[in-house]
């Protein structure tokens, strides 16, 4: 069973949840990638998104010889 959190929703869910002069959708600088939420929702995919706290990846060198 799925369960929402009780506590209000970090940014913006609708257009007409913005404050005046905010725009709904930005393109992220970092990746081209459009995001909805207006300033708050770009502030939130930079900090999942481009974070690399927590990141598992590992960087993968191959050396190859010609």
């Amino acid at each position: 069973m799925s369960r929402t959190d009780p506590r209000p929703h970090p940014h913006p869910l609708t257009p007409a949840d913005l404050p005046a002069g905010d725009e709904w959708w930005h393109g992220c600088p970092d990746c081209s990638l459009p995001v909805q939420g207006g300033t708050a929702g770009l502030a939130a995919h930079r900090r999942t998104a481009h974070s690399s706290a927590d990141d598992p990846r590992r960087p993968i060198t191959i050396h190859l010889e010609f």
